[in-house]
């Protein structure tokens, strides 16, 4: 009797978060905003995949700094590629933080079997959640950056947020490139 009362539970739960999903996107939303870095990023849905939470990569020896190793994300191994070393700013990561990370799968149409660690998930936003375009960009925003970043916003607090385009990410030699 208890079992299915913690199913119902469950089950009700879950209708609440899809519901309230919804709703969130019937708003417009059009990025996944992420911190990654401290640095704020917009992902367009369309190129972002699943979330998962830190899960221990397997290392791979003789590659570049900012490509962990691989991971297995539901039956799929994906390589895992830090994106603050990525693009230009890494981050020193100790035992503890690295269980506070996301693993962000890059979406399958773009034909990369990569997942993102980012720092910190923000939910997602719309053109209505910021009060200017184009703002101009901090320094220290890595080299790679420059060529990924679409457009840039400013939301009330004054944040900046870039948005990055991750089929521009996924296809630079950079990052196609593992070895050292």
């Amino acid at each position: 009797m208890a079992n299915r009362q913690a199913l119902r539970d469950l089950q009700t739960r879950l209708a609440e978060r899809l519901q309230a999903a919804r709703s969130n996107t019937s708003r417009s939303a059009r990025w996944l905003a992420i911190q990654a870095g401290g640095r704020n990023y917009l992902l367009p849905l369309e190129q972002a995949g699943e979330i998962f939470s830190w899960s221990g990569v397997l290392r791979v020896p003789y590659t570049l700094p900012w490509f962990w190793g691989v991971a297995n994300l539901r039956g799929t191994l994906a390589g895992v590629v830090d994106l603050c070393a990525f693009l230009g700013y890494p981050v020193e990561r100790t035992e503890q933080s690295l269980h506070e990370v996301s693993l962000l799968a890059v979406n399958p149409t773009l034909q990369v079997n990569a997942a993102l660690v980012v720092d910190r998930l923000m939910g997602l936003r719309g053109v209505e959640d910021f009060i200017s375009e184009g703002v101009e960009v901090p320094q220290g925003a890595g080299p790679l950056a420059a060529g990924m970043v679409s457009a840039s916003y400013a939301d009330s607090a004054g944040a900046v947020w870039q948005v990055l385009q991750l089929h521009h990410l996924v296809q630079t030699p950079e990052f196609l490139s593992i070895r050292i």
